[in-house]
């Protein structure tokens, strides 16, 4: 076969627009052919002599349909446990949520019975105990504010003073 035609068939396979044909006719071509190619040529010669030492008659399965893959045939053994896990792990996610929402809801109420104002009205003598504590809770508070208003007011008449002074 003359090297023009064996470039046009090199360029339809580069192309993929040869037919099995044509492809042996490479194939036969390079593994025949033992002396200097040009240099068009030489950078397929390798490819086609492997296709050729590799096996004329062997061709690749029809889209691997004749040949399953590994995971289709392996089996796989798992412990049994391992499906149970997931339910085991939901389970705890759902116990753990519950006692977040019942430690919640005893601080609430807890803190809804410190500060909850209990009816005394019945007994009249435990009515006025509470009410003087209450006052004197408040009397106690609103004297503080005091010590520190007059610590205040000593503070503001050293400040007119030294106003004045610059003046």
């Amino acid at each position: 076969m003359e090297y023009s035609n064996i470039s046009a068939l090199l360029e339809k396979y580069w192309a993929c627009e040869t037919t099995e044909v044509e492809e042996l006719q490479l194939r036969e071509f390079y593994a025949a052919h033992e002396g200097t190619l040009p240099p068009d040529l030489q950078e397929a010669a390798p490819l086609f002599r492997y296709f050729h030492e590799e096996g004329e008659g062997s061709s690749m399965p029809e889209l691997f349909t004749d040949v399953k893959a590994p995971w289709e045939t392996a089996t796989v053994i798992r412990p049994f446990w391992h499906g149970w896990t997931k339910y085991a792990a939901v389970l705890l996610v759902g116990i753990g949520m519950g006692y977040a929402v019942n430690q919640f809801l005893q601080k609430k109420d807890m803190a809804a019975d410190r500060y909850a104002i209990r009816d005394t009205y019945n007994d009249p003598k435990l009515a006025y105990q509470e009410t003087q504590k209450a006052l004197q809770i408040l009397s106690r508070n609103l004297n503080r504010g005091k010590t520190q208003m007059e610590k205040l007011s000593y503070f503001s008449e050293a400040t007119e003073i030294l106003e004045t002074d610059r003046n």
